[in-house]
């Protein structure tokens, strides 16, 4: 089982990466897509990349706005799997711009 990230090392990544931000525990990042085709495109985009790593995010999609939730549910928090999927989603949003 994955460790759990100290709470600096989270504080980094957000600081980092200003789209995500840490709600009850949780990783959280919103984008808007062009369209609700891209939309539904990009959490396709999402789904493949989350099943190669055998870690899936919560998503909501709301007409063209997608909101990820990670959190290694397993683990009771957030580990490295959670940042690395939240890289791997910063480079799904920039592609499908």
């Amino acid at each position: 089982m994955p460790e759990l990230l100290r709470v600096d090392v989270i504080d980094r990544f957000c600081a980092d990466h200003p789209d995500w931000h840490v709600v009850e525990g949780v990783l959280v990042r919103a984008t808007t897509a062009a369209t609700f085709p891209a939309a539904i495109a990009l959490v396709d985009a999402v789904a493949q990349s989350a099943e190669e790593m055998d870690h899936h995010p919560d998503i909501d999609i709301r007409w063209r706005t997608v909101t990820f939730r990670l959190s290694t549910h397993s683990a009771g928090g957030l580990t490295p799997l959670d940042l690395d999927l939240a890289r791997r989603i910063d480079g799904l949003v920039v592609t499908q711009d």
